[in-house]
């Protein structure tokens, strides 16, 4: 790891952290309030996904909706107006909306291929944002002379690597640059993530093969065709699956890669001395445990 010990951690001058667990447990909770310390920079996956990566895919897909309008595809042809998304840190809705949900269309779903197509774009992305981290890291000191650099990934990042294959090529980089660091939720954390998912389901990415193994277990069991499936209501059933599939993965990337905060005592992180003195106690765990 790139800290060997809580020493090493507290005396380093530039101190290098990416933070990995599922969306809702805190991540960019402790990455805000670290940019807004004023010595860290904050390098969010998602806004790179959707400003470098998937930007003209997103801006494409709202021109190719406003061309079935025939006053805005005058307009368009014309170059009269313009049409992009206003992506921000805050506001990641563009990336979630472009991936969707599949399913009748008349629901607001797509054909299967179709959103297989946007998953595998989404999940290319993802992978170059994740191995841009060692530029944004020079970027940071060099431009910005920021001293300290936080990474605050996806939740799919354990859907596009082998955390048990110590020659990972994703992990392998990652792990040159910076400590990572898993935030475990607990069993009711979990149960209080998909009480807000069913409230307000939101589009994700799912590994290619677990995709599949859902689909077709949902056709099966609802009985349903393809254009028959409720969008919503297949991505709500598969949630909580998706959760247990990614647990083992996020468990594997800890243990062979970084370390482990728990999301309460993240909760209770209100400076970035406490997000340093956190850092250390996982470390010092790790060490005792070794």
């Amino acid at each position: 790891m790139l800290y060997s010990s809580a020493d090493d951690w507290r005396a380093a001058p530039q101190k290098r952290v990416l933070l990995f667990a599922m969306s809702g447990l805190g991540k960019t909770y402790l990455s805000n309030m670290l940019r807004e310390g004023g010595d860290w920079f904050h390098y969010s996956i998602d806004y790179r996904i959707g400003t470098r990566y998937m930007g003209e895919y997103i801006a494409d897909n709202a021109k190719a909706e406003a061309m079935k309008v025939p006053f805005l595809r005058d307009l368009l042809l014309s170059d009269s107006i313009y049409i992009g998304s206003n992506l921000t840190f805050a506001n990641l809705t563009p990336v979630s909306a472009y991936l969707g949900k599949p399913g009748d269309p008349a629901k607001g779903g797509l054909p299967m291929e179709e959103y297989r197509r946007r998953q595998e774009q989404f999940r290319q992305s993802e992978i170059h944002a994740l191995l841009d981290t060692a530029y944004f890291i020079e970027r940071a000191q060099r431009l910005y002379n920021y001293p300290h650099f936080i990474c605050d990934t996806g939740g799919s990042i354990c859907e596009w690597v082998d955390p048990d294959d110590p020659a990972d090529p994703i992990l392998s980089e990652l792990d040159r640059h910076t400590l990572m660091v898993w935030i475990e939720g607990t069993e009711a954390h979990t149960q209080e993530l998909i009480r807000r998912f069913d409230k307000a389901p939101k589009p994700m990415a799912y590994q290619a093969e677990f995709l599949s193994q859902v689909w077709s277990a949902y056709l099966a069991e609802k009985g349903c065709t393809e254009a028959q499936v409720d969008p919503d209501a297949f991505i709500r059933w598969t949630y909580a699956k998706a959760l247990a599939h990614r647990q083992p993965r996020y468990e594997a990337m800890a243990r062979n890669w970084g370390i482990t905060v728990t999301a309460d005592a993240v909760a209770r992180v209100r400076t970035p001395q406490d997000f340093e003195t956190l850092i250390a106690e996982a470390l010092e765990a790790r060490a005792a445990a070794a």
